[in-house]
């Protein structure tokens, strides 16, 4: 009697905790505020400067071309869970975003849900993009509207088992999604506070210059100390004040400019690609990114330690 008692309970327990995972795993939902925000008019020249910081180009131009405005994706992405490839996001409506709403934009940018509901593979860095706020998430939408309709799409993504199993992804996002909006910090400059906005928001720079941990995220007391290349190629380095001693606040924001480095050198490899984007942006948005970046102080340990 006491074994088959202790049985039900255990089902109980198991079947309660799987139910629960279920539930927690549940893409989320816009905000109605936030529903609201993007479905506004957007301001598609202010979206180009967002395009820009954002680096979509980068990921989604049209594989073998080097246009960062034709964005029919197939790039191929290689990572320890599996074979992704950038999707197409051009205004074409079949094969790109051409039939999504605004809503369904801000969905995939804000929080990693596809239109149909699902949730999108962290490669896609939505992690960081989740920080950006409502008016420029519209304003990149009216401007990617205004770019060439690219037909096409790219091959299907191959995760490694178990990670096909996309309702797990929502498990991940709980633990390594984090917090959406930024502390006031007001201790800050205006400019600060823009360059914490671009590097940690659109620019995504954590999601290359940080190590991961086994489950593919973020390592956050090591958060912009540099970490494996996402091509395979070398490592991204230390990006914080420790990472950048020998750099000054004008050679950072110069080399964002024209790729050039203090010793005279040009940036290679994914940054070359970085630098085509950061280059297009305003020189005040450049300074402000150097601005925080000097300001980053390196963790020496875990929290705790």
């Amino acid at each position: 009697m006491k074994k088959t008692l202790f049985a039900v309970v255990a089902l109980a327990v198991v079947a309660g905790l799987l139910a629960a995972g279920w539930y927690a795993s549940a893409p989320r939902r816009l905000k109605s505020a936030v529903a609201a925000a993007v479905a506004a008019p957007g301001d598609a020249e202010a979206g180009r400067i967002v395009f820009f910081a954002s680096g979509c180009g980068s990921c989604h131009m049209s594989r073998g071309q080097s246009d960062l405005l034709r964005l029919g994706g197939g790039r191929e992405i290689k990572t320890s869970f599996g074979l992704f490839y950038a999707p197409n996001i051009s205004p074409d409506p079949t094969d790109g975003i051409g039939a999504w709403s605004a809503e369904d934009f801000a969905k995939a940018v804000l929080l990693g849900v596809s239109p149909r509901g699902e949730h999108y593979y962290p490669v896609f860095p939505y992690t960081s993009y989740r920080h950006m706020t409502p008016k420029d998430v519209r304003d990149l939408f009216a401007f990617i509207r205004t770019l060439p309709a690219v037909s096409g799409r790219a091959p299907p993504d191959a995760p490694y088992w178990p990670f096909s199993f996309r309702r797990s992804i929502g498990l991940w996002k709980h633990l390594f999604m984090g917090s959406r909006p930024f502390g006031d910090a007001p201790e800050h400059s205006a400019a600060w506070k823009l360059g914490r906005y671009l590097v940690e928001g659109p620019g995504h720079c954590a999601e290359c210059h940080s190590p991961r941990n086994i489950l593919g995220g973020i390592v956050a007391y090591r958060r912009l100390t540099g970490g494996p290349s996402p091509d395979g190629v070398g490592r991204a380095p230390d990006i914080t004040a420790a990472g950048l001693k020998d750099w000054t606040k004008p050679q950072i924001a110069e080399a964002l400019r024209t790729g050039a480095t203090p010793r005279g050198e040009m940036l290679r490899g994914l940054m070359a690609v970085v630098v085509r984007n950061t280059g297009e942006l305003p020189d005040s948005y450049r300074e402000a990114m150097a601005e925080y970046l000097k300001s980053v102080v390196r963790d020496e340990g875990p929290p705790g330690e």
